[in-house]
């Protein structure tokens, strides 16, 4: 008996993996409602004080990019094709082969450089260039190839469009997420628990899916 509950655990734990991969996030039980604008005011204060208003913190996390990224090419008077060529690039490092490099490198250069260059816009140290140029040439391509570049276009978002972000209504928004997740308490009610998938000196470790995503 005790076999055959084990066996239904496993059976209803893997169908709740399937799920969570298969389909989409399931709707959220509660909607998240984030805290008034006016707490930017306190969060800008707080976050002063902990080191987290600069450039390369808000920059590397998710929610700090996609705001960023957002008021660049959606508020901003000035356009910013700096972004697009940062994802371009993100993309390229994560590509796994020589082949696949390769062929995303001269796309990069090709849709990002060279039009720039035409254009009179690439507004770039000749160093990074003849960097890519060369490795280029000779097919090299590692997944570093366009760091120089990364450090140029991060030098140009902080001093040209960051002051502004900063100033925008989407570090608002920014601030009342970050409120929201300082608040945040996540309880047994936003999960629906499966199976014990393992016990140890701390005790029992459960499959759980979470309520709001599907996610498991």
């Amino acid at each position: 008996m005790a076999d055959l509950e084990a066996v239904l655990a496993d059976v209803s734990y893997l169908m709740a993996m399937e799920k969570s991969r298969s389909q989409p996030a399931a709707r959220a039980s509660k909607k998240i409602i984030l805290p008034d604008p006016s707490v930017r005011s306190i969060m800008q204060k707080y976050l002063e004080k902990t080191g987290e208003i600069r450039f390369e913190k808000i920059f590397n996390q998710r929610l700090g990019f996609l705001l960023l990224k957002d008021f660049a090419e959606n508020v901003s008077e000035t356009s910013c094709p700096q972004i697009k060529f940062y994802e371009a690039i993100k993309e390229y490092e994560k590509l796994e082969t020589p082949e696949e490099r390769l062929s995303k490198a001269r796309e990069i250069y090709d849709h990002h450089i060279m039009v720039e260059m035409l254009a009179h816009s690439h507004h770039y140290t000749k160093e990074s260039l003849q960097h890519v140029q060369k490795n280029l040439m000779k097919n090299i391509v590692p997944p570093d190839l366009f760091m120089p570049y990364v450090t140029e276009i991060c030098e140009q978002l902080k001093e040209d469009v960051f002051p502004k972000f900063l100033e925008s209504e989407k570090f608002t928004r920014f601030c009342q997420w970050k409120n929201l997740e300082l608040n945040m308490q996540l309880t047994m009610n936003d999960f629906s628990v499966h199976r014990i998938i393992g016990r140890g000196g701390f005790g029992e470790v459960y499959g759980c899916r979470k309520a709001d995503t599907g996610k498991m």
